[in-house]
């Protein structure tokens, strides 16, 4: 038995480079949220805000958790199929 380590090194690389994508799309998602929240209620010189409007904050956290769960969705179907 031999082990093909060009393959799996290969398999390692992508699998952190998938892990580190899921991350950062979830932070900017949760930056979307912060920032469509931020807007509700609140003053323009609060400090917290990061400057996008409220909708494309809302754009932009449903953009980056749909594209999360189709990577984490093809992980899986790799994983079952």
């Amino acid at each position: 038995m031999t082990i093909d380590w060009g393959t799996l090194g290969a398999i390692a690389v992508v699998s952190a480079a998938a892990a580190v994508t899921v991350v950062l799309l979830v932070a900017f998602a949760l930056l979307g949220v912060s920032a469509a929240a931020g807007r509700r209620g609140h003053d323009q010189g609060d400090g917290g805000a990061t400057g996008l409007p409220a909708s494309a904050g809302a754009a932009l956290a449903v953009l980056c958790l749909l594209a999360t769960g189709l990577i984490v969705s093809y992980g899986l179907y790799l994983i079952v199929a």
